[in-house]
């Protein structure tokens, strides 16, 4: 089915109209509550500011197209009316607020109805737009999340310092998830520790494949658009088999589940060169798009290991990360916008190395993961954190310019939960508010976590001289830069204090070859 270009007639007395965004793709949401096929109908927009606000990659645009498309489709389907605004239209206007500007002059509805975007700047046009025409703006609550912005800002009042940890339990506690009575199910909280598994010199060996989606007639569609209006962006299209309607987001989950899950959670922290899914679920696309809700997803986990198909350390690790870490991250996000953006508590101001967006560079774990992001708009939470992110916290980049990156490459990147994960996870620019440290660490990390040093002209071991890894000589030179600020940090303590066993002439040396590596000289 093929979306129309001429949007359907009109109705005579438009009562709403209805805004559904690219990552609102809910048939469930608030915004349908009421809709009225007679009176209401249902605006949609494609516009290449949102490609181009961030330089996105051409996957990240194709998954947001393509699920946009098929959810209008389903719509249609069920008789709503759906005024959608294809990219290449000829007057298609280029911004989501000029096209709603000129589609509220045209239609004239009564009200405009708006779930609350993931994107502080979208929500702010989007007043703008309604206030201007004066028309009634009905926002409304994202009931996707299970905590609503309010309800975090007035958990974050009542406690004298934020913690990802006691809010997940919180959320456990009133949630009821792996809950057994008033205690957590398998007598823990948390089994981070047999959760840091790292695969043997032979590697994973067998691995499950995720399931995969060729595109359709539609997606097809799309990813032609793309070739022709951003061949000049990174990313290939050639094996895109996102799953971008409902129906394969479930069965994307349902894979999962049953293939992945149960081994999930040991092997969550490893990483393999040229193998990019291991045994991730690669579901925070379809999170994000709204193909699936978080509740569905928890549960299906939490029933699994009832029935003893999977162990509690791989349920509790997963879920952790979406009854915990996304929920926390959107209320600090929406907590702390606008402002947050420009944070930078460590004062970095180095630019992103060029190579960012190619993965031509020789350091080995960054040349293997970059190119995978690229070609696939993917890389699991340990990549993003401790690879890349890594590498631009030790150089000293400036945070706002990761942030960007990170929005534009990655499929799953919406603001509300891309960017507390990089300036406050990644590259601690907000001083320690989302987390209490900044993960930092040596090569000897990579070298235990993946095979990447085996095949790599760096030594993790050495910290100065040409064969140096540059993540060692980095990370030295970053806790010589930050000394003062980390010695009597509970968790940095005893780094600071093993730089001090370091002697004048090395910590010199180190200095040197930490300048060299910012000039692009090593």
């Amino acid at each position: 089915m093929t979306l129309l270009h001429a949007p359907d007639a009109c109705p005579s007395r438009l009562r709403h109209l209805v805004v559904v965004l690219g990552d609102q793709l809910d048939r469930q949401s608030a915004a349908f509550d009421g809709f009225d096929p007679a009176q209401d109908r249902v605006w949609m927009a494609e516009a290449i500011e949102e490609s181009t606000q961030v330089w996105s990659t051409q996957p990240r645009i194709a998954i947001f197209l393509a699920a946009m498309r098929h959810f209008a489709e389903a719509l249609r389907g069920e008789g709503l009316q759906v005024d959608y605004r294809l990219l290449d239209d000829a007057d298609n206007r280029g911004t989501l607020a000029a096209e709603l500007a000129a589609a509220l002059a045209r239609m004239r509805p009564a009200a405009l109805v708006l779930v609350q975007p993931g994107e502080w700047r979208v929500q702010e046009a989007l007043r703008a737009v309604a206030a201007h025409a004066g028309v009634a703006l009905d926002e409304r609550e994202d009931r996707h999340f299970l905590c609503t912005p309010a309800a975090f800002a007035r958990y974050a009042e009542s406690r004298p310092q934020l913690v990802m940890e006691h809010f997940y339990r919180a959320m456990r506690k009133r949630h009821r998830v792996l809950m057994d009575g008033d205690a957590p199910a398998g007598g823990a909280w948390n089994f981070d520790t047999d959760n840091r598994g790292a695969f043997g010199r032979d590697g994973p060996g067998f691995l499950p494949q995720p399931a995969a989606f060729p595109p359709d007639a539609t997606t097809q569609q799309v990813i032609a658009l793309v070739r022709k209006h951003f061949a000049e962006r990174p990313g290939r299209l050639d094996a895109f088999a996102w799953p971008v309607t409902r129906s394969e987001a479930l069965q994307a989950l349902d894979t999962f589940v049953a293939e992945r899950l149960p081994l999930f959670g040991h092997w969550q922290d490893a990483m393999w060169g040229g193998e990019p899914w291991l045994y991730h679920a690669q579901l925070s696309a379809a999170l994000n798009l709204k193909l699936l809700d978080p509740r569905e997803v928890i549960a299906r986990a939490e029933a699994a290991y009832r029935a003893g198909q999977v162990p509690i350390a791989c349920a509790e690790g997963f879920i952790r990360q979406i009854l915990g870490w996304r929920e926390y991250v959107r209320g600090i996000y929406w907590r702390e916008m606008p402002g947050y953006l420009a944070r930078n508590a460590l004062d970095a101001h180095a630019d992103l190395p060029p190579w960012y967006w190619t993965g031509q560079t020789d350091r080995e774990c960054l040349r293997d993961t970059i190119a995978q992001t690229l070609d696939l708009g993917y890389a699991h939470h340990i990549q993003r954190l401790m690879v890349t992110g890594l590498y631009a916290l030790l150089l000293g980049v400036e945070p706002v310019q990761v942030h960007a990156w990170y929005l534009a490459v990655y499929v799953d990147a919406v603001e509300w939960v891309e960017l507390p994960n990089t300036l406050g996870m990644s590259q601690f620019a907000d001083g320690g508010l989302l987390g209490s440290k900044p993960y930092v660490a040596s090569g000897q990390y990579i070298a235990r976590m993946s095979d990447h040093c085996r095949h790599c002209r760096f030594r993790p071991a050495e910290r100065t001289g040409e064969n140096a890894c540059p993540f060692t000589t980095l990370y030295w030179d970053f806790l010589a830069r930050h000394a003062q600020r980390f010695a009597e940090h509970p968790r940095l303590r005893a780094q600071v204090q093993n730089l001090a066993r370091l002697s004048d002439a090395e910590r010199g040396a180190i200095a040197l070859r930490a300048d060299a590596i910012r000039r692009g000289e090593a």
